[in-house]
């Protein structure tokens, strides 16, 4: 079940990685360039949010004492999604104002403002996308903390089984001591009840033996 998972994390984090370059291109193209790539981002755009559908399915598969770490890798994922989507947007909307004043024949000074317009997105994205590395990174780590935690976790039980096991060893030694104590007491009650037989036999020889004799006076 993880191994799906972690297919569509990889073939995810391949797709944000061409949008993110892609919509950063956006504003230095050509206007025919433009069209089409922002069309390719949509697509891939679409793609992106079905990948994430599929994993938050996986994720819903995996039993509860494992969810949580691949929760929270969702949970990171799905941020980086709504960024990329925001940028998106303001790469549009610049696309739009560029497309407008070319249409509407705006002067230098409308295209300076532009271009100084188009930069700061670009910066903006930059710093879009650096934050999104220093989520992924924040992800990576998380997911270590929890595989080092499964491993103590695995540990632990692995404690507790060998625990179980000596229990169990010493319930069966102390079965078998009952057993022969058990053993011991019926013989020592049979010799008793033997002692007592051999008494009673002894004395009723004895009176017969004595009553003959009295007799034979």
């Amino acid at each position: 079940m993880s191994s799906d998972f972690e297919g569509y994390e990889q073939d995810f984090a391949v797709l944000t990685a061409e949008i993110t370059n892609k919509i950063a291109r956006v504003p230095r193209l050509p206007p025919d360039e433009k069209k089409q790539m922002v069309a390719n981002v949509e697509k891939q755009l679409e793609e992106a949010k079905e990948l994430l559908e599929q994993m938050d399915l996986e994720v819903r598969e995996i039993p509860p004492q494992s969810r949580g770490m691949y929760s929270n890798r969702m949970r990171s994922y799905k941020q980086e999604m709504g960024k990329l989507e925001t940028d998106f947007k303001r790469s549009r909307i610049a696309y739009s104002d560029e497309v407008r004043n070319e249409l509407l024949g705006d002067g230098g000074n409308s295209s300076e403002s532009q271009r100084a317009h188009l930069l700061d997105n670009t910066e903006r994205l930059e710093r879009s996308s650096r934050r999104l590395e220093a989520g992924y990174q924040i992800a990576v780590e998380t997911e270590q903390i929890g595989q080092e935690m499964l491993e103590n976790l695995s540990h632990d039980r692995e404690k507790i089984q060998r625990a179980r096991e000596r229990l169990r060893e010493t319930d069966a030694n102390l079965g078998k001591s009952s057993r022969v104590l058990t053993g011991m007491l019926r013989r020592i009650i049979q010799n008793r009840i033997l002692i007592v037989i051999l008494g009673i036999i002894l004395v009723i020889t004895i009176l017969t033996a004595i009553t003959f004799s009295v007799r034979g006076h």
